[in-house]
């Protein structure tokens, strides 16, 4: 029973002692082992990990990735337009063993602390750069600004066991202050530049609108001359169609020339015409006259023909047209009677 006494107290002492002695070390982290604050161990792999009981003490850091935003950090480009820069930092514990000798025992706060000032000193220096101007910021090469900040950064916070992932800069602002003239100023130069490009537009349209008028004059000269050439070519084929025709057959000629002449006298809806009563105007549409000219036409050509037979023939002479209408009356001392034609 005594035994049984002293052993139990062993076991459960033991078995303490073992359960001390053991520490896991979990996927998402990482650990050291100090021992009356000297480093003992480290462990980076996760699994299980031994220690002596009450003289070892296990610290424990995160392994993930951590985040860090930073304030409003105000900046002065080389265009002097002043800005106001929000950021965030993506790091993680590189070297637990450093981290624990550069931050000590308040290691988490005292790393948030160091990195903020690494950071914000790194995008005063990158942002106010020589050559890097707002527009610059605000533009596509924005993106290689972050990466020389990133860059920039990891490198001084090797020195404190951690390093860096990404760099982000997510807005970019006025001050308050600035806003309005800044505002005024892009307005100004915004104008200036549609001015200028009005300028140029109108300078563009008037080139344009001088060279479409020099085409059309050139165009529209030679097309006058193009018809003009037409119509002289045109008139004279019709005077040679009418020679021919005239030559071939003068009694058709006139007759057709006579009923050319009354179409285009008898025309609209005054049909009455003044003229001498012995005109030769309406011969063809009188038909007595017409008939007795016909028949004496027919008896002066039977002994021309009968000539014409024994006789060579000699070519006529060209009779002259018809007289064309008078519109006026004629001027004689007692007014000619009217002559009404029906149409």
């Amino acid at each position: 029973m005594k035994k049984t006494s002293f052993i139990i107290p062993i076991i459960v002492i033991a078995i303490v002692a073992l359960l001390s002695s053991i520490f896991i070390v979990d996927e998402r982290e990482k650990a050291l082992v100090l021992r009356f604050g000297q480093i003992k161990q480290v462990r980076e792999e996760p699994g299980i990990g031994f220690k002596l009981p009450l003289l070892d003490e296990v610290v424990r850091f995160e392994d993930r990735i951590l985040t860090l935003e930073t304030p409003m950090i105000e900046v002065t480009p080389a265009d002097d337009r002043r800005l106001e820069v929000d950021a965030f930092v993506l790091y993680r514990i590189a070297d637990i063993r450093q981290f624990r000798q550069a931050l000590g025992i308040d290691g988490a706060r005292q790393a948030e602390i160091q990195l903020n000032g690494i950071l914000d000193g790194q995008i005063r220096a990158v942002l106010g750069s020589q050559g890097v101007t707002s527009d610059t910021i605000l533009s596509p090469e924005r993106s290689a600004l972050m990466d020389q900040i990133q860059e920039r950064t990891d490198q001084r916070a090797q020195a404190l066991g951690l390093t860096v992932v990404d760099v982000r800069l997510r807005q970019t602002n006025l001050p308050e202050q600035n806003f309005d003239a800044t505002l005024q100023r892009m307005i100004a130069e915004r104008d200036r530049e549609a001015t200028d490009e009005r300028a140029r537009g109108r300078e563009a349209a008037l080139r344009v609108t001088a060279l479409a008028d020099r085409t059309y004059e050139e165009i529209l000269s030679e097309a006058r001359r193009d018809a003009r050439i037409t119509e002289g070519e045109a008139d004279a084929e019709r005077n040679r169609i009418f020679a021919e025709a005239y030559s071939q057959d003068v009694e058709f000629f006139e007759f057709y020339r006579s009923l050319s002449a009354y179409e285009q006298a008898l025309q609209g809806r005054n049909s009455t015409m003044v003229m001498s009563p012995d005109s030769e105007f309406f011969n063809y549409l009188r038909s007595d006259q017409g008939a007795r000219s016909d028949e004496g036409e027919r008896g002066d050509r039977q002994p021309q023909d009968a000539d014409q037979a024994s006789a060579p023939a000699e070519p006529e002479p060209a009779e002259p047209a018809p007289a064309e209408p008078e519109s006026a009356e004629p001027e004689s001392a007692e007014p000619a009677p009217a002559a009404p034609a029906g149409n």
